[in-house]
């Protein structure tokens, strides 16, 4: 198992370093699902079933879309 590190910057963005942008099979404008588990965050290409699943709950989180929740949640 291969060790590769990366930075986040102070907006919470990181760069898919190209080992992991290779082993992934990932290019521009792909999907990435990230699972959560006992501590530990798997990441993959989000194949077309997570893809279905994600449009699917999209219209389910419209209550946290107004400019309010945006001013509530922003620093969390």
């Amino acid at each position: 198992m291969n060790a590769v590190f990366g930075k986040v910057t102070s907006k919470a963005q990181t760069t898919l370093p190209k080992e992991v942008r290779e082993a992934l099979g990932v290019k521009p404008g792909d999907m990435l699902v990230y699972r959560i588990a006992k501590g530990k965050v798997t990441l993959a290409r989000a194949e077309p079933m997570d893809r279905a699943y994600l449009k699917a709950v999209e219209s389910t989180l419209s209550e946290w879309a107004s400019p309010e929740d945006a001013a509530a949640y922003d620093k969390l």
